[in-house]
This record gives structure tokens, C-alpha cells and sequence, in this order.
């Protein structure tokens, strides 16, 4: 009598299971969709760019079919980025095409700003510069790692004596910046470069520097750095006219390991991290990102996670190492207002 009394209540219990199954069961597939449909728009299935450079005002709706494959092919990652809050808009492919860099740039909108956040008034410039480039992918053979996990390596002294070799060596994608080196600092800064980023003034010209898994980034400031590229690159003879240091002569790398970065991700740095005025006042020297900073907002777009080594100074001991390497110290950053913005 005790278990027929019973059986209704294990009948109730066994109910409530199910339909909480059921109700489990729902609220997963709709995460489920949601999530689809977020990646399906957010990942090169939409046109469209948020925030305040979106160019849906401006007429322009879609990339050219090249640059959305190239675009896409930053997103095989199915993780969501850590980083992602700190975008505004959508991803930019970091590098220019010979085939549709007009049209990437004005998609984004940099054909209405000179450089060195644009390509107004420029844009020969840039297609001698890029006429001379075999490559515009992220690499040679562009079969990069999907999930990308990256450091960007400053040239700070903290990493004196700091035996991150090993550790920066770990990483997938290893970003360097201008000509921090390599050889003879391998036990503190690793031995491997993915991307270094470089502009005239500070690209390296001693082969003994030379990498042949390294993909070297100008950042173009001015035309004449489009110049320099179209001259090195075709061998002609350098004038050193133009630049407010002497620029290499000689090119020690491959034009395919050559790639100039697209300006929009320099004025995303300029702008949207460190909200510089888009005018400055006559009596003062326009300010612009530091090559360190440029080299963290490129990682942010081609890196699922961004780690940063090397970025730390000691404002407190004006004796103390400015950079890893060499003789410099802290004295010598205090007298410029160049990393005022670091």
C-alpha cells in the first residue's frame, strides 16, 4: 500500500526531470544560435562598420571580394577575443594590396586624411611603393596558426637580464619593433620574429641582422617613405633628403618579406587609443603614436591573445637602461616628449 502511495510522487519527480531537460535543452540551442549569428555577422558576413568611422554614411557598403577573403582569413579562430571590447569597429586587414587599396582605403575612410593616417594626395606614391611587393599576405605562405597567441616585444631595459628567451620563443607570433636586436640578446628576448615594424630611419641595414622567417612592416609617415621603398626596392640610388634621420641604404631583406602597414591602423592608434585632437594648434608640433603602440593595435588585429613584454621604464633612476640593449638611459627618453604617449 506504502509503494502505490509512493508512485505518484516518483511519477511528479521523474516529470519535473524531463521538463527541465526540455527547458535546458532550449536554452542551449538559442545560445547556441545566438552565438552563430554573432559570429556569422561580426566575422566578414556584413559590410557594414560600427562606431564613429563607419562609412555606411559615405556610400561605401562592401569591400572588394579580395579584401573580404583576406579579412576573413584573420577569424578562422572560433574563440571569442579577449581584447574584443577594445574594438570599436570591425577588424582591418593590416596590410595593403597593390589590386584594391584604393578601394580598401576608402572603405575605411582613410582617402579623406593625408598621411600619415591616410592616403590623400598619396595614393601614386603608395602604388609605386606597393608595385614593387610580391606579397601582401600575413606571411610568405600565409598558413598562419587559426588561434593566434602573440607577444609584442618592446625594447625596454627591463628585459635585461630577465631570461625571457624561452618564454617570448613560445609564442606564436613574436612582434618586434624597429631595430631592437636579436643576435647577442637571444637568452633575454628570444630568438624568433614574426613581424618587425620599421619605417626608413629605423630598419635594419647590417645583414647581420637578417631573418629569413622575419615579414618586415613600414609604417609610412610621409611620402617620402613610399619613395624610399619604390627607390631600395628598385635599386636606385637613396637620397637621404627629407628624413630627420639618415635611412638605410640598403635593404637587407626580400621585397616578399616586405608589407606597408594600412594606415587605419595607425589612426586607430592615433585617435580611438589616444584620443589625439585631429588638429593640432600651429605653434605646436603634431604628436603621433609611438612605433611600440602602433605594433600593440596591429596585434590586437590579427591576435586572438596579446601578451606585451618590454614595455616597462624606470622613470625613477634617470641612470637606469632605456633599452635592453646599448648604452642609453632614461635620461635621454625624459629630454624628448616622443613617448609622452606611451
Amino acid at each position: 500500500m506504502r509503494s502505490e502511495e509512493g508512485l505518484p510522487v516518483m511519477k511528479r519527480i521523474l516529470l519535473f526531470f524531463i521538463l527541465a531537460a526540455v527547458v535546458m535543452y532550449l536554452i542551449l540551442l538559442g545560445n547556441l544560435w545566438r552565438n552563430n549569428f554573432y559570429w556569422s555577422s561580426f566575422y566578414g558576413q556584413t559590410s557594414s562598420v560600427r562606431g564613429p568611422s563607419s562609412n555606411e554614411a559615405s556610400g561605401v557598403t562592401q569591400l572588394p571580394p579580395t579584401a573580404v577573403e583576406r579579412r576573413n582569413a584573420l577569424d578562422t579562430c572560433l574563440l571569442k577575443p579577449a581584447f574584443e571590447s577594445l574594438l570599436d569597429v570591425d577588424k582591418i586587414y593590416p596590410f595593403l594590396c597593390a589590386n584594391d587599396f584604393i578601394r580598401v582605403a576608402e572603405f575605411h575612410g582613410s582617402d579623406k586624411f593625408e598621411l600619415p593616417y591616410g592616403i590623400k594626395r598619396a595614393e601614386q606614391f603608395f602604388r609605386l611603393a606597393l608595385s614593387k611587393l610580391q606579397n601582401c599576405g600575413l606571411s610568405n605562405e600565409d598558413n598562419s596558426v587559426a588561434c593566434r597567441r602573440c607577444v609584442v616585444v618592446g625594447n625596454g631595459g627591463v628585459l635585461r637580464n630577465k631570461t625571457l628567451g624561452g618564454k617570448i620563443d613560445s609564442y606564436d607570433v613574436i612582434i618586434r619593433m624597429n631595430n631592437g636586436p636579436v643576435i647577442g640578446y637571444e637568452e633575454d628576448v628570444g630568438r624568433r620574429t614574426t613581424f618587425r615594424l620599421s619605417y626608413p630611419e629605423s630598419i635594419f641595414s647590417d645583414p647581420i641582422h637578417y631573418d629569413p622567417n622575419t615579414t618586415v612592416v613600414i609604417i609610412v609617415f610621409k611620402p617620402r617613405d613610399l619613395k624610399w621603398l619604390w627607390e631600395i626596392l628598385g635599386g636606385q640610388k637613396i637620397s637621404a633628403k627629407g628624413f630627420w634621420k639618415k635611412p638605410a641604404l640598403n635593404l637587407i631583406y626580400k621585397s616578399n618579406q616586405i608589407r606597408i602597414l594600412d594606415p587605419s591602423i595607425t589612426r586607430k592608434t592615433a585617435y580611438d587609443w589616444l584620443h589625439f585632437p585631429t588638429r593640432f594648434p600651429k605653434k605646436e608640433k603634431p604628436k603621433h603614436p609611438t612605433t611600440g603602440l602602433i605594433a600593440i593595435t596591429l596585434a590586437f588585429h590579427i591576435c586572438h591573445e596579446v601578451h606585451l613584454a618590454g614595455f616597462k621604464y624606470d622613470f625613477t633612476d634617470r641612470n637606469s637602461s632605456l633599452h635592453y640593449y646599448g648604452n642609453e638611459t632614461m635620461s635621454q627618453m625624459m629630454q624628448s616628449d616622443y613617448h609622452d604617449t606611451v
